[in-house]
């Protein structure tokens, strides 16, 4: 029961199963920016503004060190779920200050992964961070990569999460018929395709129905965001620029990756075993969504930052 709550509440996974969040402003319907985010009870949210969009994010911990948190695609965002992530990630907050955040709230309508690390590059240096230490889940680990590999001065070492290297168009399947029902507007019939695949199919099953009533708290903007982000995915591939990457780098995948793909898993294993200061871990049997269900990943990456 404690796997499956986590797996429920935390929002690093590809949506948020939050009731409530972001309902879209009735005078902008086909805006894909988000709505100005309201601070927890205890956590407040706070905005950065660089020339030409905003991005939202928190902070927790006390540490020297800085570690940031790059989710992976997301229905809502990760914002609304602070004080989940920060009682789940406490272990970090002796060394670390942690930084989490959101994907850019202006989307133009094209969009890219790489353009996302560079949109990342560009909010580290306005806030002053780096080097850092990153967890890259899922696409937030494709940007991880775009950003150590052409923007090294702000990567100190880096852990990629249920991520690949390459999205070839036959390991897009699964995203493209989310996009599908995201265009389409079937908000349920996509969280639970989501569910099945990117969790073992026990918390899948017991996770159904709140898989269902967070489908209910979607919006149009909300799928709107989805696919641009979605898109941004399709053909990414950073293996010819893996040589320009410094930091030490540990790549945590599993075997039931029903979203990337076995083919996803060896070619990042494959990348890792080329990389002088590459490590590769494979969990078998907790899904995509490893990052949330492995018990012992936070220990894992605790360890992998501090040696």
């Amino acid at each position: 029961m404690r796997i499956l709550r986590m797996a429920i509440i935390l929002c690093l996974s590809l949506f948020v199963l939050l009731a409530g969040c972001g309902q879209k402003p009735a005078e902008q319907p086909e805006s894909t920016e988000t709505a100005p985010a309201e601070a927890t009870a205890s956590i407040p949210i706070e905005t950065v503004t660089i020339d030409g969009f905003s991005m939202n994010y928190f902070r927790f911990g006390q540490g020297e060190k800085t570690f940031v948190m790059l989710p992976g695609l997301s229905a809502q965002g990760v914002m609304g779920s602070a004080e989940q992530i920060t009682d789940a990630y406490a272990m970090m907050t002796d060394d670390f200050t942690v930084y989490v955040f959101d994907p850019r709230n202006e989307l133009p309508g094209s969009y890219s992964v790489s353009e996302m690390a560079e949109d990342m590059a560009q909010v580290l240096a306005s806030l002053g961070l780096g080097p850092v230490y990153v967890m890259g889940a899922s696409m937030g680990g494709m940007a991880a990569l775009e950003l150590a590999a052409h923007h090294p001065e702000f990567v100190e070492k880096m852990v990629l999460a249920s991520s690949a290297v390459q999205m070839k168009d036959e390991q897009f399947q699964t995203l493209d018929r989310w996009i599908r029902l995201a265009r389409e507007g079937d908000a349920e019939a996509l969280y639970l395709d989501f569910g099945k695949s990117i969790y073992p199919e026990e918390i899948f099953e017991q996770s159904r129905d709140a898989l269902v009533e967070a489908s209910k708290t979607v919006t149009e903007n909300n799928l709107n965001r989805f696919v641009i982000l979605a898109e941004s995915m399709r053909g990414f591939d950073v293996t010819d620029d893996m040589d320009k990457i410094e930091c030490p780098i540990l790549a945590i995948n599993d075997k039931e990756d029903h979203v990337l793909g076995e083919e996803a898993v060896k070619t990042m294993e494959q990348s890792m075993s080329r990389c002088e200061d590459g490590e590769f871990y494979l969990y078998d049997g907790y899904g995509h969504a490893v990052y949330d269900t492995a018990p012992d990943f936070k220990e894992r990456m605790l360890r992998f930052f501090m040696k």
